[in-house]
């Protein structure tokens, strides 16, 4: 009997936890025009460059990248800076490094293998600087929420006054997109909070549309030979498919004639 009611309880809390699942996953999430969607989806490079600065003057204050390396920037596939600006940025970062050769840590300016410089030494750190909130790790952060990207660019979008009857702590928000429609983190963006270089109009939708396709290329900076590779395998499996069925008809043939 024990057993019994043990077995009930688990399945309680599995059917409980799978609804809250598929209450997230349905969403009706906001929707756009990406353009790394579909079979041949590509990165506009533009967009990731004007993503990336909005990730460094907005975000990066509190949220890492622990796993996008300087030297990502260059490469292609990604944002395509020129190695020589990719080298300034990097420079621009104090790194700590060391032992040296007297056993003794150091700082350096950063280069290009370095990993992008983390705003916090610790959890812990990050914690105390956001009243017990750890702002999580930007790298892979798309992937693993569901909804992906149409996911990080609403809930950009989703800050409001709470409605009626619903009461919030301090340095908590609103947001009509977040699990639970309470998030720690204050509305990142703002009409002209930053300086395009390329003229863009810096408004808060064409932020958020920017950073989310950044942010989509730090999880998956292969998506482009990604899909290059599928399109062929497509096109190589109806190569073969059309040759395997006239040589079976020719072999078919035969035995038919033969009979």
């Amino acid at each position: 009997m024990k057993n019994f009611k043990r077995s009930i309880f688990f399945l309680i809390i599995f059917i409980s936890s799978s609804f809250q699942i598929n209450a997230a996953e349905n969403v009706d999430y906001l929707k756009t025009d990406w353009t790394f969607k579909g079979l041949f989806g590509k990165f506009d490079r533009a967009q990731l460059q004007r993503g990336y600065k909005v990730y460094k003057e907005v975000c990066a204050s509190c949220h890492s990248m622990k796993y996008v390396s300087f030297r990502n920037l260059a490469e292609k596939g990604g944002p395509e800076f020129s190695e020589e600006a990719v080298k300034a940025i990097a420079a621009s970062y104090d790194v700590n490094d060391g032992p040296n050769a007297d056993g003794e840590m150091f700082i350096r300016p950063g280069k290009l293998s370095d990993k992008f410089v983390k705003p916090y030494e610790n959890v812990k750190a990050a914690q105390a600087a956001n009243g017990g909130a750890y702002p999580p790790d930007m790298s892979v952060l798309i992937k693993a929420r569901s909804g992906g990207a149409d996911y990080i660019f609403s809930l950009l979008q989703g800050y409001e006054e709470a409605p009626e009857g619903i009461t919030l702590d301090d340095g908590v928000y609103y947001n009509k997109y977040m699990y639970g429609n309470k998030i720690r983190m204050a509305k990142p963006l703002s009409d002209g909070i930053v300086g395009y270089d390329d003229g863009t109009e810096a408004t808060e939708i064409q932020m958020s549309k920017d950073v989310t396709a950044f942010l989509m290329w730090a999880a998956e900076p292969h998506l482009e030979s990604r899909h290059q590779m599928g399109f062929k395998a497509i096109v190589y499996l109806i190569i073969l498919t059309i040759l395997v069925y006239f040589s079976m008809k020719k072999i078919w043939s035969r035995v038919e004639t033969e009979v």
